[in-house]
């Protein structure tokens, strides 16, 4: 008697189409999607932002901020963590020498482990006080620090003191192209057509994902920053290809040369939607309002996460933080935390046994 084969539900996820998780620099997540690191840990874990980084098929926009160019700094992030995984890259640049700008990438840290290092010798001073604990922490205990270390390869530290050594760049093919005297948008959309069908998803597949890098798409200096409709057909265009394929596209726009009803398009148009902010020098409200205000850079705020195979919403517990470099060489990302409020110029939080706010001592008011 012939055996039946079972049936089965039009409604399973095949997961021969999913991606092994030997792929260099690709990690799985929930419901088969597939992540790439942004190339700043905290992005994409210690806040869980992310969710683990970028979802391949996701169009990723940054809004850039016109009082300082700190949206460079994830784009270099992005880059190098790519180039460091052997990842293809198209990078498109308004300016004149796309190619120089590779050159400024920040390098792997050759100390990566100089933050856990300040934990051990804080961790050090404290065992001073308790010195005989030490033998109970001997080797049955588990290695915490090789576990994270484990992690580190798939999103590494970068050090922007130390350019990318030359071999990341003829270990694959890393295209860049100018935008900037280009008429329209058709040349890069080809480049990008071109650089996505190598890239596209296929079941069983464990091709190398490729990363695309847009810098301020709306630039001034290029001849297409008045084409609003062209520019946005693009976006469009880019998004829908990007979807069936094995790569991220990560696109830099500055804001304030667009219209209102333009910019709201181009947001409604990413997965993942990022701006950055420059923080003034002299702010002594702000100062007063924030700790750890004088070691800022910046502020990054998260407007939109991409949710793909999934029609659950992401609901973050915060959307602003802190842009910091830590040592003047590694990029962090911190919650915003209030500073405390000084008795001198007022009452504290918490100081008063009067729910009203009221200073005078008596009865609690509800």
């Amino acid at each position: 008697m012939a055996t039946t084969k079972p049936r089965l539900s039009s409604f399973s996820r095949n997961l021969s189409a999913v991606s092994s998780s030997q792929t260099p620099g690709v990690k799985c997540g929930p419901n088969g999607t597939m992540f790439v690191s942004s190339g700043i840990a905290d992005l994409d874990r210690y806040f869980e932002i992310l969710g683990g980084g970028f979802p391949l098929g996701s169009l990723v926009m940054v809004m850039e901020d016109a009082e300082a160019p700190h949206h460079m700094l994830l784009l270099r992030n992005f880059m190098s963590q790519g180039l460091v995984h052997g990842q293809p890259l198209l990078y498109a640049s308004p300016s004149k020498d796309p190619r120089g700008f590779l050159g400024t990438l920040p390098s792997p840290a050759s100390l990566k482990h100089d933050k856990s290092r300040d934990r051990e010798s804080e961790q050090e001073k404290g065992l001073r006080i308790a010195w005989q604990y030490k033998k109970y922490m001997g080797e049955n205990q588990p290695n915490f620090d090789s576990h994270r270390d484990n992690k580190q390869d798939y999103c590494n530290e970068f050090d922007f003191r130390k350019p990318l050594e030359r071999h990341y760049f003829t270990r694959q093919r890393v295209n860049c192209v100018g935008i900037q005297h280009s008429k329209n948008l058709a040349a890069l959309q080809e480049h990008c057509a071109s650089f996505l069908a190598q890239h596209q998803r296929n079941d069983g597949s464990s091709a190398l994902a490729g990363r695309i890098a847009i810098q301020s798409l709306c630039a001034p200096q290029c001849e297409h920053s008045n084409m609003v409709w062209e520019m946005l057909s693009f976006i469009k265009s880019l998004k829908g290809m990007v979807r069936s394929s094995n790569a991220v596209v990560v696109i830099t726009f500055p804001p304030s040369l667009l219209s209102f009803s333009s910019t709201k398009r181009w947001q409604h148009m990413a997965d993942t939607l990022l701006s950055v902010a420059a923080i003034p020098d002299e702010d002594k409200e702000l100062a007063k309002l924030l700790s750890g205000y004088q070691d800022m850079v910046g502020l990054l705020n998260v407007h939109k996460v991409a949710r793909l195979n999934t029609q659950v919403p992401l609901i973050l517990e915060a959307t602003t933080f802190s842009i910091k470099l830590q040592k003047c060489r590694f990029l962090v990302l911190e919650c915003l935390n209030q500073a405390p409020v000084d008795g001198s110029s007022g009452s504290s939080y918490g100081t008063s046994g009067s729910c009203s706010g009221s200073s005078k001592a008596g009865t609690v008011d509800f």
